[in-house]
């Protein structure tokens, strides 16, 4: 058996979420870069980090966690969403423009979907500018959360043990978060031509849409205490993420093919 060594930075400032994995016997790294919102953050909630706390999102600036790593990175693969629906400050040329569920009347109200799309678009505008990338850059596309009657923080649970049928169409708020990236990723896949740069979508959104059966419900535990939630945003029956895997092995092949054509 291979075994992975791990060789994540250990440091102090280092982010303790940002995983990196050797394996020796493939000469081959795998990482997890902790990003939620792929653009620069802070806590800016005077109570302090929680669950639906305020934050401060600066939505021209890539997140240096990722941006600093990726420039030898043969595959990227994007994958971001539910953090947006929190209350955030949106932040451009270090000018406070807006906010989202913020609460405060002197600050002009801006949609989820706003800073979901300047995220994306500073995002690529990095991949595209950076220096030695040449790497090919996946965008796995929206998962929706299953919560029913009820959010996360009032009782919301998913308790349902099948698969929607397919006349179950998905809901409004979920659609536009992907038709929001997907926008922006075909901007920058036409971009990426005339600078050589491949980017491709794994496009998982209507099909886990209907797996409401696939969290951990009530089994869900928090990253900080030892303490169970309702999580109807992750997955862990076998099955449904599982297919997020075979479509990007089908994809890698792909790309292998059409470079071998070149």
């Amino acid at each position: 058996a291979t075994y992975a060594e791990d060789i994540s930075n250990k440091s102090p400032s280092a982010s303790i979420y940002s995983t990196h994995l050797f394996y020796s016997e493939y000469n081959f790294t795998l990482s997890a870069l902790w990003s939620p919102f792929l653009v620069k953050y802070k806590d800016s909630d005077p109570e302090g980090h929680s669950f639906n706390s305020l934050m401060s999102l600066y939505l021209d600036e890539a997140d240096e966690e990722w941006a600093n790593e990726i420039k030898n990175f043969d595959y990227v693969i994007i994958s971001v969403g539910q953090w947006f629906f929190r209350p955030l400050l949106y932040y451009q040329d270090g000018q406070l423009i807006g906010c989202h569920k913020c609460n405060h009347s002197n600050i002009t109200s801006l949609t989820r979907y706003y800073g979901y799309k300047m995220a994306f678009q500073t995002t690529f505008r990095t991949l595209l500018s950076l220096k030695n990338y040449e790497g090919v850059t996946f965008l796995r596309t929206f998962s929706a959360a299953h919560f029913e009657n009820g959010d996360w923080n009032n009782g919301g649970s998913c308790d349902r043990t099948r698969p929607f049928t397919k006349e179950m169409k998905i809901e409004e708020y979920n659609q536009e978060f992907y038709l929001t990236q997907v926008e922006e990723f075909r901007k920058a896949k036409v971009e990426g031509i005339q600078n050589g740069l491949r980017f491709v979508l794994i496009n998982i959104t209507e099909i886990m849409w209907l797996r409401p059966d696939g969290h951990p419900n009530r089994y869900g535990h928090s990253m900080n205490r030892n303490v169970s939630v309702n999580d109807c945003v992750h997955w862990c029956l076998p099955g449904p993420i599982d297919t997020w895997n075979e479509f990007l092995v089908y994809l890698m092949k792909r790309e292998l093919l059409l470079r071998e054509k070149d």
